[in-house]
C-alpha cells in the first residue's frame, strides 16, 4: 500500500520534543511520489516532522562539503551542500539555519537552533560539535534509502571521543566567508584515517547489537528501506568495539581489497 509523502514522517515513531538527524537519499522516494501523482515537494516531508516534534524539538540535516580540505574557500551563505537534496532544501528555508563548521555543517531547525549555530569549534567531531548534542539528547538518526556503512557519520565522532589509534586530527586551512560576508583565513580539523594502519570500520554487524537493546528499527515504505537509530543509546556499543574490537567489527584490508 502506498504511503503519501506527508504521512512518511509518522512511520518513524517520532515523539514531541525529539531531536532528529535526517540522513537520506530521496531520489527513489520522490520517484514513487511522482509515479503515484503525490506531492513531491520535500518541504512537505520536513513540515511533517516539524508537526510531530513541535517547537520543543530540533532537526539536523547534514549539509557537508569537503572542499575546504582542498584549500577552497568556504562561504557560509553560498557553499553548497554535497549530502543530498534534503540538505539543499533545508538551506533555502528561512526557519533553518546553518552551523559554522566549513566541513561538517548542518541545517538546523527548532528549539536548539540558535545554540547549535552559535558554536564555532575547530574539530569536525569534537566535544563542542553537534555530534555531542546528538549523543546527549539521544537524537533519533533516521535513514531513508541509505545504509549505515556510508551514512552513519556518528561513528567517526565516537572514534574521536575514544581516542583510537588508527585516526588522527589533521588541520586544514583556507579562506572562510562568514554569514556577514567577512572573509578571513581559518584553520579547522578533521579526524582522518591513518592510511598506514590499513583499518576501516564495517558498520553492518553493529545493527544487530543495536536491535537487541531496542535502539534500532528497520522498515520499508513504498519499497524504500528506512530505519531509526537512537544515537545516545548506541554510543557504548560502538565505543566498546572501536577500542577493543571485541567482535571483529574493525576489519583490516589490503589496497587490493578496498
Amino acid at each position: 500500500m502506498y504511503t503519501k509523502l506527508r504521512d512518511i514522517p509518522a512511520l518513524f515513531e517520532l515523539e514531541k520534543n525529539d531531536a532528529v538527524w535526517i540522513a537520506s537519499d530521496m531520489k527513489n522516494l520522490l520517484y514513487e511520489c511522482i509515479s503515484h501523482d503525490d506531492d513531491s515537494d520535500l518541504n512537505v516531508f520536513l513540515d511533517g516532522i516539524i508537526d510531530i516534534i513541535g517547537p520543543g524539538g530540533t532537526i539536523l540535516v547534514p549539509t557537508f562539503n569537503w572542499d575546504f580540505c582542498k584549500g577552497k574557500t568556504f562561504d557560509y551563505c553560498k557553499t553548497p551542500c554535497k549530502t543530498g537534496s534534503l540538505g539543499k532544501i533545508a538551506l533555502k528555508r528561512d526557519d533553518f539555519k546553518r552551523t559554522k563548521h566549513p566541513i561538517y555543517s548542518f541545517a538546523v531547525w527548532g528549539k536548539d537552533k540558535e545554540e547549535l549555530c552559535s558554536r564555532d569549534y575547530k574539530s569536525s567531531f569534537g566535544i563542542e560539535s553537534p555530534f555531542t548534542y546528538c549523543r546527549e539528547k539521544n537524537a533519533k538518526n533516521i535513514f531513508i534509502d541509505v545504509e549505515c556503512q556510508h551514512s552513519f557519520t556518528f561513528v567517526h565522532y565516537v572514534e574521536e571521543m575514544e581516542g583510537i589509534s588508527y585516526r588522527y586530527l589533521k588541520d586544514f586551512t583556507a579562506d572562510y566567508i562568514d554569514e556577514n560576508g567577512v572573509k578571513t583565513t581559518r584553520t579547522y580539523s578533521m579526524n582522518v584515517r591513518d592510511l598506514s594502519e590499513d583499518i576501516f570500520i564495517t558498520i553492518y554487524p553493529f545493527e544487530e547489537d543495536f536491535k537487541k537493546i531496542g535502539a534500532s528499527r528497520r522498515f520499508t515504505a513504498n519499497g524504500i528501506p528506512m530505519k531509526v537509530i537512537k544515537m545516545g543509546d548506541v554510543y557504548p556499543i560502538i565505543a566498546d568495539d572501536v577500542k577493543n574490537n571485541r567482535s571483529r567489527k574493525i576489519c583490516t584490508y589490503t589496497s587490493q581489497e578496498s
